[in-house]
């Protein structure tokens, strides 16, 4: 799930400057989940913009904005009122924004920042665990992503900074290497954690990625 965070309403504002008419897209998942971009936050937008002068001329949550060939079907189906529009706004992540941009001709603003790809625990708790790096290493490491989940992405054991348990970088974390040493003393796989490994691959993740056909 892509992790989101409203833009500051003062941001959007300005960013919006002399646009008279506004179309709003939210995103029904990953967004829905986040309170960022779902039919509750539309319509709260809707009639903050309305209140700041702006003429809504409509409004759709599209189920995941980020498939492509559903979002643009969801628009055409929308296009009496995006042809009235000057710009859309769009309460989604980076991909579902740019979505939205590639099937439209019209302005289009970001109203959502992406903060990380996260895991829900529960509830509106929300933690990181996978930094998409494209060369997955947990098989090393009971499971658990060292590269993400401690600060400093050590792969050969902790820093040695930690007090009583608690990481150097965040005190109000648990170290994540006792989690690590914890969980595989428990499969009995500890003898994995005496091979060294070599600096990690960050050039796996190529930028921009692509897959096709899952190859």
């Amino acid at each position: 799930m892509i992790i989101t965070k409203q833009k500051n309403f003062d941001d959007l504002l300005k960013m919006m400057d002399g646009q008279s008419s506004v179309f709003i897209v939210g995103c029904g998942e990953c967004a829905t989940t986040c309170r960022t971009g779902g039919e509750k936050e539309v319509a709260e937008m809707s009639l903050k913009l309305t209140e700041k002068g702006k003429t809504i001329t409509g409004s759709v949550v599209i189920n995941a904005p980020c498939l492509e060939l559903d979002t643009r079907r969801v628009l055409r189906q929308n296009k009496d009122a995006i042809e009235k529009t000057e710009g859309i706004l769009v309460l989604a992540c980076g991909a579902g924004i740019q979505s939205v941009a590639e099937a439209v001709s019209c302005k289009v603003y970001p109203g959502c920042d992406s903060l990380f790809l996260g895991n829900v625990f529960r509830h509106q708790h929300f933690y990181e665990k996978c930094s998409t790096c494209g060369d997955c290493v947990v098989e090393n490491y009971g499971g658990i992503c060292p590269v993400t989940r401690c600060p400093k992405s050590l792969l050969n054991g902790p820093c040695g900074g930690s007090i009583q348990g608690k990481c150097e970088v965040d005190s109000e974390k648990e170290c994540i290497w006792i989690m690590i040493y914890d969980k595989m003393k428990k499969s009995n796989t500890l003898n994995k954690l005496k091979k060294v490994f070599p600096v990690k691959r960050h050039g796996a993740g190529t930028s921009p990625g692509v897959v096709i056909n899952g190859v």
